[in-house]
């Protein structure tokens, strides 16, 4: 394991060979919500100083989801961001400039939780009953879509404010009848709840766009193009390197927030590369958006939720930074439920 590391360790210290870390520039990186093992690659990055070596100064700024991270990256108050891919192209539809330069979640990672005890069957059942989630999660924008996919009025649910961290305590004690998630948090689901636990992936309701990506502001990345792709090639070998070797990954990330719990967060790395892995990933290049269902993501966007401002999706993305060398390893996961 050790060696793995070191190699692991290596690797990633030969993309940064050669940058001057005298100069280290300040980068506003906004995550998507507080720290988690799906952000373990950005901090084994940040604790081996792959970075400040190629002179970027990043601070990782904790998120209240996706929509959010989006509107503070599109409003240049970040200059990088993690969101949410299908509000992404939602939200440069009303005029923000956003720009995704890598992607995270080949699948889906949107699912829906409820008790089956009370009396919901699936998502249909949900007419006239609450779901709970954060203001700012990218599972609301996304709504429209599921809703009318699975034969559902969109407007026929309300939603309920409530933090990220009530989601289950809110759904045990009945004051919401569902409750969003992602899959990288399954595992808390299915302990917490057992056979009582409703789900149901949007992947698996025909709903799949691409998920989290990395998203810059356009108009930064323009006057910042080096600065990009330092940025991205690093966390992009940072992301290989966690796949083949999580356990440093993992430990870096509780390190620099010491409220997680090491084996949560290792499996919940493990359900995220699930949800990284795809044939493009695998054959072309670990974060690549695929041409084609880049466009099949703005047509189901567009059909579902309305472009107020129609636009060439191929301006939404690039993968001009990217390193065609580094592909999505092999994974593993283990039984976690």
């Amino acid at each position: 394991m050790k060696v793995l590391a070191n190699v692991a360790a290596a690797a990633l210290g030969a993309a940064v060979l050669g940058a001057s870390p005298a100069a280290a520039q300040k980068i506003s990186f906004g995550l998507n919500w507080v720290a988690g093992g799906d952000h373990a690659p950005y901090f084994y990055a940040q604790k081996m100083g792959f970075y400040k070596q190629a002179g970027l100064d990043v601070d990782f700024e904790t998120g209240r989801g996706s929509a959010a991270s989006a509107q503070k990256v599109g409003a240049g108050q970040s200059q990088l961001g993690l969101s949410d891919m299908a509000g992404v192209l939602l939200f440069r539809g009303k005029g923000l400039d956003l720009v995704g330069v890598m992607n995270v979640y080949a699948n889906s990672p949107q699912g829906l939780y409820w008790l089956k005890s009370s009396g919901i069957q699936s998502v249909k059942d949900l007419a006239g009953r609450k779901i709970g989630n954060p203001a700012g999660d990218g599972a609301r924008t996304m709504w429209p879509a599921l809703a009318k996919k699975v034969g559902i009025d969109p407007g026929s649910v309300t939603w309920v404010n409530i933090d990220a961290n009530a989601k289950l305590s809110a759904l045990k004690a009945r004051t919401v009848d569902a409750t969003t998630s992602f899959f990288n948090l399954h595992h808390v689901f299915a302990r917490e709840l057992g056979s009582d636990m409703g789900f149901l992936a949007w992947k698996d309701a025909g709903v799949n766009p691409y998920g989290n990506s990395i998203i810059a502001n356009g108009a930064w990345l323009h006057a910042n193009r080096d600065k990009v792709d330092k940025f991205v090639k690093i966390t992009q070998q940072a992301f290989a390197a966690c796949v083949k070797t999580p356990e440093p990954c993992i430990k870096a990330l509780v390190e620099a927030n010491g409220a997680l719990l090491y084996q949560n967060e290792l499996d919940n790395w493990h359900l995220v590369t699930m949800l990284m892995n795809d044939e493009t990933a695998r054959t072309v290049a670990l974060g690549w958006h695929d041409d084609a269902r880049m466009a099949d993501d703005y047509q189901l966007v567009d059909e579902y939720l309305k472009m107020e401002k129609p636009y060439d999706v191929r301006s939404a993305y690039t993968n001009e930074f990217l390193d065609k060398n580094v592909k999505m390893p092999p994974i593993h996961p283990p039984k976690l439920f």
